[in-house]
């Protein structure tokens, strides 16, 4: 089911104000109108997955400034990163793990990319692992992205499909990985640090191997089982069947897709 839903009328205090003839809306401020809109989901006494990266950031900060004026009350984070828990404690959100919390009420995160069946492809940022135990953990999770982040299949848009892998033998790993998807073109690399080219390193002490796809790779539970039963690998970037609704800010307005 799609609902489309219209921004309100521009106010100086309104943080949904859509845009007028002479104002185009940046990436990071439609990033920001999805944020606030899928924290309307959010209740008093619930359990919240605090995702990870630049639009779930600023959900994060809208859940802390909605605390602080008593508007949310008893609310428990369950951080998917270092990052993440060091801005919710800075917000003065609560926070717990799964260990305390195994089912969550609700998840809020971002996606790198979201097919048309709500597929998503996560871990660009480097936190897939704990953002899908955390996530797969919910009741409810809430995709927030801008239409940037619409593809027609999962790889689509050329740019990484992450793998985290262990650190032993990763050139073997690699190798395994790219020869699993020779049929769709696929180059693996290692993810590096820019500045001076060693491994990234995820919150976990793992790798990751950044899968690009040249092909629709098809099957996408048939390629998830194929890359899980690599010895080496930890977990992969595709959240399949786990959003449960994606909220889409686009020039025009917010579209929200449910499952």
């Amino acid at each position: 089911m799609e609902a489309g839903i219209l921004l309100p009328p521009p106010t100086s205090s309104s943080p949904l104000s859509p845009p007028t003839s002479s104002v185009i809306l940046t990436q990071d401020e439609l990033k920001k109108i999805a944020a606030y809109k899928a924290v309307e989901y959010v209740e008093s006494g619930m359990v919240l997955g605090l995702g990870t990266g630049s639009t779930a950031k600023h959900a994060v900060d809208r859940i802390g400034e909605l605390l602080k004026q008593g508007k949310l009350q008893n609310i428990v984070g369950i951080p998917t990163s270092k990052m993440t828990h060091e801005q919710a404690l800075s917000l003065g959100i609560p926070l717990s793990d799964l260990d305390s919390h195994p089912v969550l009420d609700l998840a809020i995160d971002g996606a790198d990319e979201v097919d048309p069946h709500l597929n998503l492809v996560k871990g660009r940022g480097g936190s897939l692992l704990r953002e899908k135990m955390v996530e797969g953990a919910c009741k409810k999770f809430v995709c927030i992205v801008d239409e940037s982040k619409l593809v027609k299949h999962l790889g689509g848009s050329g740019l990484a499909m992450p793998v985290e892998i262990v650190p032993f033998c990763w050139k073997f790993t690699a190798k395994k990985l790219q020869d699993l998807f020779e049929y769709a073109g696929c180059v693996g690399k290692l993810r590096t640090y820019v500045e001076n080219g060693k491994p990234f390193v995820t919150d976990n002490g793992n790798y990751i191997v950044d899968l690009y796809f040249q092909k629709d790779i098809g099957d996408l539970k048939a390629a998830s089982d194929a890359i899980l039963q690599l010895a080496g690998v930890v977990e992969h970037g595709m959240f399949l069947d786990m959003a449960t609704t994606v909220i889409v800010a686009g020039e025009l307005g917010i579209t929200v897709k449910n499952k």
